[in-house]
């Protein structure tokens, strides 16, 4: 009797957008006792960060860190700016847009919510619309995703400031980098940024557990005139503290900070423009593979506009049940691990089996991006799904033409 075997066994490959791959440096400096957390080197190393964060956020403004994830520095960033009662508008490109406005209107806030469905960027004469309607002023802040994890669509974030500037309209911009903060190129002063959120699980390569709200001087102005701010939340301890523990609002997150810390001693050495270019060709690897495959066959990129596309995840649709089954065959038979489609159709619905999505943040190189391809390709086949042929042989060549771009 012949008996079906797996080839999963091995290190796994968890390629999922976030959290990410966690590089054995920063496993290796977090593996380690506890620290003292009211003298010596942690209190240095934690002073360390902050210059090296804004140097990844390009921007001379202050950073508050958080003991929390993505959704713990949205609330942060609404605390500060936002009183009860206020209005904000949300321009979402996926169900990470939708969560922030979520956020807001569970604060009290009154949410204007623009949706450009789940594929397309931003329609900047709505935009503009809704800002001169708002004759009044009464929209305190512009919600914007730069890449939302769930539909991996890249927005301009340069070109959203270019249009309030046009309007001349007061609301603070700010902006969820959570997925795309040292992945995709993002240049928070020189784009006009007052407010940016991101977290450590994502291109920071660090586990989940620390999440980072960027504010300018003009965001901090708002700050000072809100009446009242949630003690754990305000931003102007962790953001000039007097004490240590200010910082964090409380305890220190010990062994995250080690770990950030040599995360970021990866990403200097590397150097921020290098991480941008690689995480541009191994996506343009991902597309030409996924482009190929979409010859034939139900397997589609969710974002047809390579513009569009974020250079951290890739969303796509292959129908139901195909994103499941392919998830679960790379699991079971290649130590490959998938991103799950999400918020691309309602739990419960069978069109969620549908979609899936690939992350390729942080810590990745070509040969990782050509194994995951790989098990994705035979995982095709295997499970006799159609689909166009010399998908891992088109990202090979993007990856061997990388010289010449870089």
């Amino acid at each position: 009797m012949t008996q079906e075997i797996t080839l999963s066994q091995g290190r796994e490959y968890l390629a999922i957008p976030g959290p990410s791959v966690v590089p054995d440096a920063v496993l290796r400096a977090m593996h380690r006792a506890a620290p003292n957390i009211y003298a010596g080197e942690l209190i240095e190393i934690t002073r360390s960060l902050v210059p090296d964060l804004q140097r990844v956020a390009r921007t001379s403004g202050q950073v508050a860190i958080y003991i929390a994830n993505g959704h713990g520095a949205w609330e942060a960033a609404l605390a500060n700016t936002v009183a009860e009662g206020e209005r904000v508008l949300v321009l979402a490109t996926g169900r990470f847009g939708i969560g922030w406005g979520e956020m807001a209107r569970g604060l009290g806030a009154e949410v204007d919510v623009l949706d450009f469905g789940k594929q397309a960027t931003w329609d900047m004469e709505q935009v503009a619309a809704a800002l001169r309607a708002d004759t009044g002023h009464a929209i305190k802040a512009v919600l914007a995703t730069h890449v939302d994890t769930s539909s991996s669509v890249r927005n301009d974030v340069a070109a959203l400031r270019a249009l309030l500037d046009a309007e001349g309209h007061p609301a603070l911009l700010m902006a969820d980098c959570i997925a795309s903060l040292g992945c995709d190129r993002f240049e928070m002063d020189d784009w006009g940024v007052d407010v940016m959120v991101a977290a450590s699980q994502k291109g920071l390569m660090t586990p989940p557990g620390v999440s980072f709200v960027f504010f300018n001087d003009r965001a901090a102005e708002v700050r000072a005139r809100m009446k009242r701010v949630s003690m754990y939340w305000d931003w102007v301890p962790r953001g000039d503290p007097q004490e240590f523990y200010q910082y964090f609002g409380g305890t220190a997150p010990t062994h995250h900070l080690y770990g950030l810390r040599a995360a970021l001693d990866l990403i200097h050495a590397e150097g921020v423009e290098h991480v941008w270019a690689r995480h541009q060709r191994l996506a343009e690897a991902i597309w030409a593979a996924c482009e190929a495959w979409s010859d034939e066959g139900p397997l589609h990129l969710n974002v047809a506009d390579r513009t569009l596309r974020s250079h951290a995840v890739t969303a796509l649709r292959i129908g139901s049940p195909h994103g499941t089954a392919l998830r679960d065959w790379v699991t079971s038979h290649v130590g490959l691990t998938l991103g799950i489609g999400l918020g691309m159709a309602p739990p419960g619905d069978p069109a969620w089996h549908g979609f899936f999505r690939i992350g390729h943040m942080g810590h990745v190189n070509a040969h990782m991006v050509l194994g995951m391809l790989g098990g994705i390709e035979a995982g095709l086949a295997a499970l006799d799904i159609p689909h166009g042929s010399g998908g891992v042989a088109a990202a090979a060549k993007v990856i061997a033409g990388a010289r010449q771009a870089l």
